[in-house]
């Protein structure tokens, strides 16, 4: 199962990092034709690919309703780290609660 977890937590940092790459590189240029034709969105397209590779992989060896709660626990918990050490934005006691939970059920789910 380790493997396993590597693959899972790779998988969905790969994800997360790409998310974090469009939300600041769209920001910045816009939703039209020459943003897509930059080396940033390139970068982002790989990025994806092998995260992609990552996530197959996940569905060729753990049920598919494991798999897609593993991988959104743990986008919440990226997206949120993410957010808290590079945009410096800090949530509600109530949601932090709730990536709690989230950890909570990775934990859970890793170990049935």
């Amino acid at each position: 199962m380790p493997k396993i977890l590597t693959i899972l937590l790779g998988t969905q940092l790969l994800y997360s990092a790409s998310d974090f790459m469009g939300r600041a590189y769209m920001g910045r240029h816009g939703f039209k034709a020459a943003t897509f034709l930059s080396l940033w969105f390139l970068a982002y397209q790989v990025i994806r690919q092998v995260a992609m590779f990552g996530q197959l992989y996940l569905f060729a060896h753990v049920p598919l309703g494991k798999t897609m709660a593993m991988l959104g626990a743990a986008s919440i918990v990226f997206s949120n780290l993410l957010g808290w050490l590079l945009l410096g934005e800090v949530l509600s006691p109530a949601s932090y609660a709730g990536v709690f939970l989230a950890v909570t059920a990775i934990l859970i789910m890793i170990a049935r």
